[in-house]
C-alpha cells in the first residue's frame, strides 16, 4: 500500500511537470497530500461509482472507467487546496496519462 502511495506521488509529479493544465503548489507536502487524497478517493468513492455505472461501463467496454478516473482527479483537486486541474478535459488527459505512466513505472519497479 505504501508502494502504491509513493507511486501515485511520483506519477503526479511527473504529470505536473509535463501537463500545463495540472499544477501542485506548495512543495512536497502538497504532493503527498494530493497522493493520499487520490488514494482514498480511489479506495472509497471509485468502487461505488464503478458499481453505479456498470451498465455504461459494459456498453463502452470499460472505457468509461477513464471518465471515473478523471472524476477522482477532479475530486482530489476540489479537496486539496494546492492541487489544481484546469477543467474536465485536462482531468481526462491526466487520467489517461496517469494510467499509462503508472503501469510503466509498476512494470519497471516489479
Amino acid at each position: 500500500m505504501l508502494k502504491r502511495f509513493l507511486l501515485n506521488a511520483v506519477v503526479l509529479i511527473i504529470l505536473e511537470r509535463i501537463l500545463t493544465g495540472v499544477s501542485i503548489q506548495g512543495g512536497i507536502e502538497s504532493l503527498l497530500l494530493a497522493a493520499a487524497v487520490l488514494g482514498l478517493a480511489n479506495a472509497i468513492v471509485r468502487p461505488l461509482l464503478l458499481v453505479i455505472t456498470l451498465p455504461i461501463n459494459f456498453l463502452t467496454l470499460g472505457l468509461f472507467t477513464v471518465v471515473i478516473n478523471a472524476l477522482m482527479l477532479q475530486l482530489t483537486a476540489a479537496i486539496v487546496p494546492s492541487f489544481f486541474i484546469d477543467g474536465f478535459g485536462w482531468a481526462l488527459l491526466t487520467a489517461i496519462l496517469f494510467s499509462i505512466v503508472s503501469v510503466g513505472l509498476s512494470m519497471v519497479l516489479d
